[in-house]
């Protein structure tokens, strides 16, 4: 039996039970983090277009993403590396009182520079409440439970790719960028008040220690150059940034290894340990399902879909990874760990297939070849979600008590970087394969070609991992 087997044959719960009267008051509260953290960057995400035109700032427009991810990090951190003695639920309090204040600061601001300032604070903000939702299950549900508590947390991401720019586009003519700001401080403030009385105490038992400060800043390094090389227009500088990114990061994993005041969890930079291959099966996976950000471009260009269109199709993606969430909800045991395999097949072949069905030149719009491409941009989520909520179930039951602060904000510290260098490494692919220069319909299927076979190699590595996690521990 492998370790993910072993450490997953708790008996099975259903989903619904995080809803029942002993659960219900946590799992809003909890869930209700994770779920300002989604939408707020997909609404900000529509409005920003809008906040641009009415107080100017365009030069700076592609910091209100690259700050708030990097602020999202470092709240994330922040919930395992809090001084000694302060409980979750005080840090709870302190999050939600933060991202209520970024939010009035972005309502108010007279200028793009106190727009990013307000950015800033709710990125660290929202960044704590996703860590913290982590961090309180073992408090909060016994541990059949914990699978369930993972699926629903992925689930809402999949829910905010379709509510989120909804929301945003409700609130994107004029000035009414402002309200959407402003509509989320009282939610924050009552999440803020209620946390006394919905969320447990628990005592504060991490291990002594200091902060790894120079860990901290080597990652938070990387994730800046990785944001700033997504939003390049040069080709060279973006390669320059990633670059730059992948020495920090490197820097920072030595460091890891070498240092007894540790950033992670112990053994998650040795992949000899399964908890390292979790943490990197999460980071190859979140790495080849941002590859999906170039699909509405190439579903106007080359196959003639309308854009409001092909936005939607891309959040088929969302959609998947929720189903899959759903349906691995009751996994437990053998089905967990071969769901992990599957599902990393599942996006793996996905993302390759797109290079037969979207790199083409279809004006038409033919359903011979959109039809495929539409399930595969299903697949691609429904293989994350397939999984994902077993790798953190896994990792949570890996590690002691004493790490698990570090555990938890690791898996979002992880989700984030895989993103951030998905992007950046699919802008870089695209460009230097002729998305701009030549560009139209030759470049555009040449860029399609290389973005979806290279990005699918982040995937093999997944898909040989995963069988890692399910032989016989005696291998």
């Amino acid at each position: 039996m492998s370790s993910i087997q072993n450490a997953d044959s708790s008996r099975s719960t259903s989903l619904f039970t995080l809803f029942s009267p002993e659960f219900l008051a946590p799992t809003l509260m909890l869930g209700g983090g994770v779920a300002l953290y989604a939408v707020e960057s997909y609404i900000t995400a529509t409005i920003a277009p809008s906040v641009v035109r009415d107080i100017g700032g365009l030069e700076l427009f592609s910091w209100m993403t690259t700050l708030f991810v990097t602020a999202g990090v470092l709240g994330s951190i922040t919930v395992a590396t809090r001084p000694r003695g302060i409980g979750l639920r005080a840090v709870y309090v302190a999050a939600a009182l933060i991202f209520g204040v970024g939010n009035l600061i972005c309502a108010i601001a007279p200028a793009m520079p106190v727009v990013l300032a307000g950015r800033a604070v709710q990125g660290f903000g929202v960044g704590m409440l996703a860590a913290l939702a982590y961090a309180f299950i073992r408090f909060v549900y016994p541990e059949p439970l914990w699978r369930k508590a993972s699926t629903l947390y992925a689930a809402l991401w999949g829910v905010a790719t379709v509510l989120g720019p909804t929301l945003g586009g409700l609130f994107s003519v004029g000035s009414a960028w402002r309200e959407a700001f402003i509509i989320l401080v009282p939610v924050a403030g009552t999440m803020a008040f209620s946390a006394r009385w919905l969320l447990p105490r628990v005592e504060d038992d991490r291990a002594e220690g200091k902060p790894p400060l120079i860990q901290i800043a080597l990652l938070l390094t990387a994730v800046l150059l990785m944001s700033l090389a997504g939003t390049s227009d040069h080709g060279s500088t973006k390669i320059l940034l990633i670059g730059l990114a992948v020495t920090f990061i490197a820097a920072m994993l030595v460091l890891e290894r070498k240092s007894k005041t540790r950033l992670l969890p112990k053994d998650a930079v040795m992949l000899a340990r399964p908890i390292s291959r979790l943490y990197l099966m999460m980071f190859a996976m979140m790495m080849v399902l941002t590859s999906d950000i170039y699909i509405p471009y190439f579903l106007q260009g080359l196959h003639g879909v309308a854009p409001l269109a092909s936005g939607y199709l891309v959040a088929l993606v969302a959609l998947g990874w929720t189903a899959a969430a759903f349906i691995s909800a009751s996994f437990s045991g053998k089905q967990a760990a071969r769901a992990i395999v599957i599902g990393s097949v599942l996006e793996t072949a996905a993302t390759a297939s797109l290079i037969a069905f979207v790199a083409r030149d279809n004006p038409t719009g033919e359903l011979v070849w959109l039809a495929p491409t539409v399930v595969a941009m299903f697949l691609m989520g429904f293989g994350v979600g397939l999984g994902w909520a077993h790798l953190i179930a896994g990792i949570i039951r890996l590690v002691g008590g004493a790490e698990q602060d570090k555990a938890s904000a690791a898996i979002s510290m992880v989700q984030s970087l895989g993103g951030a260098f998905g992007a950046s490494l699919a802008g870089v692919i695209v460009n230097s394969a002729g998305l701009a220069d030549p560009g139209g319909i030759a470049g555009s299927v040449s860029a399609a070609t290389w973005l979806y076979a290279s990005m699918a190699l982040p995937g093999l590595v997944a898909v040989t991992v995963s069988f890692t996690l399910i032989r016989p521990a005696s291998a």
